[in-house]
């Protein structure tokens, strides 16, 4: 898409993705509107390995955005959900520095909605069309 259009979702080809929380949801929602490319859990980093070398621990971020080559985990209000991905993610950062994430609070998102007017009636109501 080019810079000087208006961002539109309508414009994008769609796919019906399913997501584990009603946040990624919402985050998804900001991403569609401004015509950001991303795809919802591509792949996943081992953190941790047994005696066996089979993996014990991993971490799959919730968005890949190509542009700008960023992985994004997007988190609830549970405490202490966003401890253990605060884990997560610095041991992401031991094992792979090339690889570029980023923790994105629940409340950045829906104050995001908000300032922006997405948070209308039906945000966070069955799966959401995203580019692809």
């Amino acid at each position: 898409m080019s810079r000087d259009l208006a961002p539109s979702v309508a414009s994008a080809p769609v796919r019906t993705v399913r997501f584990a929380h009603e946040s990624e949801q919402r985050f998804a929602r900001i991403l569609d509107f401004y015509g950001v490319e991303w795809e919802y859990e591509p792949v996943e980093f081992v953190l941790d390995w047994g005696p066996d070398l089979r993996p014990t621990s991993a971490f799959r971020p919730d968005f890949w955005l190509p542009r700008p080559g960023l992985f994004v985990e997007v988190t609830t209000l549970n405490q202490r959900l966003v401890t253990k991905k605060n884990g997560k993610v610095r041991r992401m950062s031991q094992l792979y520095p090339e690889v570029r994430v980023t923790l994105l609070y629940q409340r950045d998102t829906l104050a995001l909605l908000a300032k922006y007017g997405l948070a209308g009636a039906g945000a966070g109501q069955g799966p959401v069309a995203r580019s692809a």
